[in-house]
Formats: structure tokens, sequence, C-alpha cells
């Protein structure tokens, strides 16, 4: 497994559409999914150590996100062949058992991933209202073990920021994850 971290943000960016199919059995768009003042576009897979150990907080801020105005979608796009636990039974499983309050959908092409330049497992990229990239940082401190409880929740409060004003913060940590397993 190869740590990566995500490029700087690329302020005022406009998010790629895509047309994905969801582990809850409808296709996803970016307008379908965008929220009044924002839409995070969430790059996670289901064997990721960094992911595992968040989970339940990007479930989390999903979940106080969506009463800003923000809306969310998780997109994997690693090849499951290669990595049998990012299967789309076991997407399926995840999503059902963390009770994902957004899409979670299936890049199986991968061209969405390669359209947004992700790079690793978790990226995340914070869209204001217009749909103009805002955040491309990190969740909070945590790596492959959750951080403590109490640490910033960097992503939410950027992307509450975002909601209020449509701009992101200037000073950003990049995400780390494992790297985006690409097909042969």
């Amino acid at each position: 497994m190869v740590s990566t971290p995500t490029p700087v943000c690329d302020f005022g960016w406009a998010a790629p559409d895509f047309d994905l199919p969801g582990t809850d059995g409808k296709r996803h768009t970016l307008q379908s999914v965008r929220g009044d003042k924002g839409l995070l576009v969430m790059f996670i897979c289901n064997h990721c150590p960094y992911v595992k150990a968040v989970l339940d907080r990007i479930v989390r801020d999903a979940r106080d996100l969506k009463p800003q105005g923000v809306n969310c979608i998780a997109v994997m796009s690693n090849d499951p062949t290669e990595y049998p636990e990012d299967s789309w039974g076991n997407m399926v499983d995840i999503a059902r058992e963390m009770d994902f309050p957004f899409p979670y959908v299936f890049d199986e092409t991968q061209a969405v991933a390669k359209t947004y330049g992700a790079v690793c497992t978790p990226d995340f990229f914070g869209f204001n209202a217009k749909l103009e990239l805002q955040y491309r940082g990190r969740l909070d401190a945590s790596r492959k073990e959750a951080a403590p409880a109490d640490v910033p929740r960097d992503l939410f409060n950027a992307m509450r920021q975002i909601a209020e004003t449509g701009l992101g913060p200037i000073d950003q940590i990049p995400s780390i994850g494992c790297s985006i397993k690409w097909k042969g």
C-alpha cells in the first residue's frame, strides 16, 4: 500500500459531470446530487485502512453538512479484480451497514477518478453552490488510525464555510491515503 497525499486545491476549478450507478439502485449525476450550497465529492473504498479509520466520521460529517445545504457523494474507483474487498457486493453491504446518508457509486471505468484527478482514498473535493472547487484537504488529523475525538473537523469546518460564504479556507492540509488502485 502506497501512502499518497493530495495536491493543493485548484480554487475555482469546475466540477466535471458524471453518471454512475449507486448501491441504492439509482444512477447519480453531478446535477442530481448537488446541494443548494455545495457538494462534497469523496473518493473512498472499502479496503483502505485510512478510510476504515474515519468512515464513521465521514458519515457523521455528511449528516451534519446536509442541514447546511451541502450534499455528499462517495465514489469508489478502485479495481475490484485486484482488491476484492472493493467489490460491488461489498460496496452495497458497507453502505447498508454504515447507513450512508449519501450515494455510494461505482466508477468501474475509472474515468471519473481520472477526470477529477483523484489520487488516493480518501480524497475530498469540496465545491461551492456554483460547483467551483474550494476544498481539497483532509477530513481531520487522522491517518491509518482515527485521531482523538476532539481534533478539529477540518473538512466539516471548510464545507460549512463554503456553504456560508462560497469560499473555502486558504490554508488547507492535504488528505493522505492509499493510492487509487488503477487497472492494469
